[in-house]
């Protein structure tokens, strides 16, 4: 049996495999966060399918949070047993999930007034400016980011993941481009920085030792100004002295989207695990593990990256074939028939339009 399809452990977690579902954003929770019908479908299948471990669409810490339509939401306890019978749905089918946290925005497509913006600095991809928190909005954010990790843990998620990449709001504190601010939040990286850190460190204390605490972080933005590796890996250092039990490495803003992690047309081996060679310098540097997100789609591939990476994350593979995992297991080896032509994303619920989603047994 192939290596990565063996069990293994992050953090505290028992895992039937090397592979993640990365998080996906579906679109079809409702109105206000809630798990709709659809959603209960599909991470019942999800879990079917002997995937290592699951980790949800993003989930906004705040009404202002979301920046797409039908977005998951955990800002209220009156959602928690909604979320609760979602997790409950995993675990009776022997899977593992965690919820992804974010707040998204001026990289959002929901009109909201004043929505908040390291120093309001027109977004690249929506052009919205937002409005520069002030130091009592960043400490509510922080308050919202640890109340909403609370929830999962109540509710019974495995762990959580803190969104801080692709240009979303926390990302964007970590970018000169977008921070130019002039307290203790921005300048150098050690303030660009604070708030990622305030939240992780808030999270691990309230949430305690045992559930998983995941960070999904740029390796690069790949813009000018942004994010650079050197800073990135600096700040990976600074999250696993505080705790994170393991880092999602991807890379680019939304913006820009030849250097992001939906890129299309991945015909050839060597345009697969775009991020490869960045995530393999940051695990060397770390006593976590990472994650590799982008690109992954051949056992093969990833193969040859896992003496240095240990867990490998897929999104649109498992929209097109959610049994890919069970398919490897029985001996399969064929690259994922995903063909990377972003299609599936929509409003309106994101699914594979080329290869029509089917029930898993």
């Amino acid at each position: 049996m192939n290596a990565l399809l063996k069990p293994t452990t992050l953090g505290k977690l028992s895992l039937a495999n090397h592979i993640v579902r990365s998080a996906t954003y579906e679109g079809m929770a409702g109105p206000d966060g809630e798990i709709t019908p659809a959603l209960t479908d599909l991470y019942t299948n999800l879990a079917a399918s002997q995937i290592g471990l699951i980790i949800t669409g993003a989930a906004a810490v705040l009404p202002t949070g979301k920046g797409l339509p039908g977005m998951l939401s955990l800002h209220d306890d009156r959602l928690l047993d909604d979320y609760k019978r979602l997790a409950d749905q995993v675990h009776q089918q022997s899977g593992k999930v965690i919820l992804q946290l974010i707040f998204c925005g001026t990289q959002g497509f929901i009109d909201v007034p004043d929505v908040y913006s390291p120093a309001g600095i027109p977004d690249k991809l929506t052009k919205r400016s937002g409005k520069a928190m002030t130091p009592e909005d960043i400490r509510q954010l922080k308050t919202a980011f640890i109340a909403a990790a609370q929830r999962a843990i109540t509710a019974g998620f495995d762990g959580v993941e803190i969104h801080s990449s692709a240009g979303f709001l926390l990302s964007q504190f970590l970018t000169p481009y977008y921070n130019r601010r002039t307290d203790e939040y921005g300048g150098s990286l050690e303030n660009r920085s604070r708030l990622l850190r305030e939240i992780c460190a808030g999270v691990r204390q309230a949430i305690g030792a045992e559930p998983a605490l995941l960070v999904k972080i740029n390796c690069a933005d790949f813009i000018d100004d942004g994010l650079c590796f050197d800073d990135s890996l600096i700040v990976c250092e600074q999250l696993a002295a505080l705790g994170v039990d393991a880092l999602e490495i991807t890379g680019g803003i939304a913006a820009v989207r030849d250097t992001t992690s939906v890129r299309t047309n991945i015909a050839a081996p060597d345009q697969e695990s775009y991020f490869a060679e960045y995530a393999a310098k940051i695990a060397a540097k770390l006593p976590i593990p990472v994650i590799l997100n982008g690109g992954n789609r051949s056992l093969a591939v990833m193969e040859q990256w896992a003496n240095k990476i240990q867990f490998f994350a897929m999104c649109r593979p498992f929209l097109a074939e959610p049994d890919l995992v069970q398919r490897w297991l029985r001996g399969e080896p064929d690259k994922a028939r995903c063909i990377s032509c972003n299609k599936c994303f929509s409003f309106s619920g994101t699914v594979c339009h080329v290869f029509p989603p089917k029930q898993i047994d």
